[in-house]
């Protein structure tokens, strides 16, 4: 459904806020007037109710298209939460003709209700907080799969084609309130596809996980994001936090991070009016520059500071894998992964040269060296532990272990995490170097990636249906004792807070590097996690260290693989095990 609006006559007026407070009097910005001789846009109004990403849901939402669009080459994009607010097809008009902001289509999305069957006896269900205030990428994908490829559909009342930009330095995202919050999560998720955000009163408290992100902030590699916050010291103060300090910890937390972030400060409450008059202020500082990219910040995190080597990205190794997951390298620092979808095995050389192995592999999963550069390899489809020499023949070491990824130690005991399948306790074996093996552990939910300490004295097993990584004793006779839930890893709710924690190594400072559905977790010595790069290709699965240096990170993503040069280098199990620096405490 389609309707054509005057822009003059269109005013929206919100009641999703908790709070008011009529005192308060904000005057009107000049960009905010209709001023005579500047050319006025169109605006359509559409409702969408076919999400599969929000099944069952019905929306209104507004296209603002601005006169200057001509229709022959796409435009940048604002998407606002909440529908159409701040008089924003007017501010839009003014600033486009005064060109303090790019020719940009606005889309106003309002949140989703279910539909009572029978609304006379029944409410609908009200979507807003359930699609705005959680961490995660629901929001992200309903926006960029679903609502955007509906715009390019429409046409304008005299036939122009409405084609969007699909560049992320291109668009800009915001909201009040919980639609503050969607608006930055659209923004942290896909940094690629939002590049600037706008923030009024935002509920960046305990209502479903958004107290979490001026944690995140601080510990995750900064991305290129310019944001641009709002908030009144009358805001709520109530049972999910202070929304006042709340958003302060935010602007420290980016500016520690080294965001690009600007704010106005007010003494309004939980509302929209002061929003409205600074909106083409703030639209003025996200747009400014534009089309220069906005950029990565410089962060205080030390732990970053010190891993990263500044100018270096993710480097594609190589795609189209069935699944790539067990990766691993040998003394010279050549790297192996399997491809656990088609029963294959890589080689990536020092120098990034890739090539197939004349292996079959057998759907194998964890692959690790042993001293002597024999390659150690699960065979879960067999549930088999095979071994390679140098000239490439298998040899069946152990029969019979549903084994999932393994580590092998200087003194040739081997660790092998055995999940058995959903509601059944994983187990972990220790197969000495005679091939007898044992059960040392079980009771994880599944256990997954496993990896020695530098002294190779402990050991660390990831739990990836927790937010868990346990660490062992390893005693004399190869057995563990002293178990405890060591590493604590970042989670989100449409994740059920579970981690997805897989592979696992250790660099020669005794930082352990955790694969999980955020990206790679970096924990010190006594669990805690000091920061997070995280993998373009989504969930990482498995890890190691790699080249000659072995200052090369290797990470497994579905059916990628990617590399990233680091400024420190890894611990390889099959060299002599060394006592690391003590941790900072």
């Amino acid at each position: 459904m389609k309707k054509l609006i005057p822009v003059l006559l269109f005013l929206c007026q919100l009641s999703v806020f908790a709070q008011n407070n009529n005192t308060e009097s904000y005057p009107p910005h000049p960009a905010s007037v209709e001023q005579a001789g500047v050319p006025k846009g169109e605006v359509i109004k559409l409702t969408f109710e076919n999400s599969k990403i929000f099944p069952g849901t019905w929306r209104e939402y507004w296209v603002y298209v601005p006169a200057q669009y001509d229709g022959k080459k796409p435009a940048c994009v604002y998407v606002n939460q909440d529908g159409l607010q701040w008089n924003a097809p007017t501010v839009f008009d003014n600033l486009i003709h005064q060109k303090e902001m790019p020719v940009t289509i606005g889309v106003f999305v309002t949140p989703g209700r279910v539909r009572a069957l029978n609304e006379e006896v029944a409410l609908d269900r009200f979507n807003r907080s359930y699609e705005f205030d959680g961490l995660g990428d629901a929001y992200a994908r309903f926006i960029l799969e679903e609502i955007l490829p509906e715009v390019e559909k429409q046409k304008t009342s005299d036939g122009r084609s409405i084609k969007l930009s699909k560049n992320g330095n291109d668009r800009a995202i915001g909201g009040a309130s919980t639609g503050a919050v969607a608006s930055f999560t659209a923004a942290w998720e896909r940094p690629q596809e939002f590049s600037r955000v706008f923030s009024v009163v935002g509920t960046f408290v305990g209502l479903r996980g958004a107290d979490q992100y001026h944690t995140l902030i601080r510990k995750v590699e900064p991305k290129p994001l310019r944001v641009f916050l709002q908030d009144g010291t009358n805001d709520l103060n109530v049972y999910a936090g202070d929304w006042w300090k709340a958003n302060e910890t935010m602007e420290r937390a980016l500016i520690f991070a080294g965001y690009e972030v600007n704010h106005i400060w007010g003494e309004g409450a939980h509302n929209n009016r002061h929003g409205a008059a600074i909106f083409p202020e703030a639209m003025k500082y996200l747009w400014k520059d534009w089309p220069q990219p906005v950029k990565k910040g410089l962060t205080n995190n030390q732990t970053l500071k010190e891993i990263l080597v500044p100018g270096q990205e993710w480097e594609l190794v190589g795609k189209g894998y069935g699944f790539a997951d067990g990766i691993t390298a040998n003394a010279a620092g050549e790297v192996f992964f399997q491809d656990a979808g088609n029963s294959k095995t890589y080689k990536v050389d020092p120098t990034g040269k890739l090539t197939s192995l004349p292996l079959n592999a057998k759907k194998a999963s964890g692959t690790a060296f042993g001293p002597d550069g024999t390659r150690y390899v699960v065979a879960r489809a067999t549930n088999e532990i095979l071994t390679y020499d140098a000239k490439g023949k298998e040899t069946v070491l152990v029969h019979d272990i549903k084994g999932n990824d393994l580590v092998v130690a200087h003194n040739g005991n081997i660790y092998v995490t055995a999940p058995e399948g959903k509601d059944k306790p994983s187990k972990i074996y220790l197969i000495k170097p005679n091939g007898e093996k044992s059960v040392v552990d079980e009771g994880l939910k599944y256990a997954n990636g496993i990896t020695l300490t530098p002294d190779q004295q402990q050991l660390y097993v990831s739990d990836s249906q927790s937010h868990v990584v346990y660490i062992y004793q390893i005693r004399p006779d190869g057995k563990l004792a002293y178990k405890q839930k060591y590493g604590w890893l970042h989670t989100n709710e449409y994740d059920e807070y579970i981690s997805g924690a897989d592979g696992m190594k250790v660099d020669r400072k005794g930082r352990v590097y955790v694969t999980t559905k955020m990206g790679v977790q970096i924990l010190d010595q006594i669990g805690k996690v000091y920061a997070i790069l995280p993998v373009p290709g989504g969930n990482a699965s498995n890890i190691c260290f790699g080249g000659s240096n072995f200052d090369n990170l290797y990470v497994t993503a579905g059916d990628k693989v990617y590399r990233r040069k680091l400024n420190i280098q890894g611990a390889n199990t099959f060299e002599s095990p060394f006592k690391p620096t003590k941790p900072s405490l």
